[in-house]
């Protein structure tokens, strides 16, 4: 049986601020944004190069803004990545080295915690 994870809902505070900070300074792509019935508006967003897309809004959520903390995101470079998302504003972590990656996160205005990993290079391992 294929499972594929596709949605992740995003608990925030104010949907308009949290839409202008993941498309206007992470550069992430506005798939939908409807307001179905008062107080049911639903936003889902798509960050570059990603199958698994993220929900917020108002009226989808019983969780409390700000309460993600473990969705992690692959990405290429730490560094640049890193570099892009302090040049749009956004505060970043130092790049953590480890063993098993290089790591840099932040948070959105709400608190939200995004980590993004640069996997280890294991083309030298046989």
């Amino acid at each position: 049986m294929d499972c594929r994870i596709e949605l992740i809902f995003v608990p925030v505070s104010d949907t308009d601020r949290a839409k202008a900070f993941y498309e206007g300074q992470l550069g992430w792509h506005v798939d939908f944004d409807q307001t179905v019935q008062p107080g049911l508006r639903f936003v889902q967003i798509t960050p570059p190069g990603s199958a698994c897309s993220i929900a917020f809004g108002e009226g989808i959520s019983e969780d409390e803004p700000g309460s993600m903390r473990n969705v992690q995101l692959v990405i290429d470079d730490a560094d640049a990545t890193r570099d892009a998302l302090t040049a749009a504003g956004v505060g970043a972590s130092e790049v953590d080295e480890q063993p098993w990656g290089r790591f840099v996160t932040f948070s959105d205005p709400d608190g939200n915690r995004w980590t993004l990993q640069q996997l280890p290079d294991r083309s030298a391992q046989g």
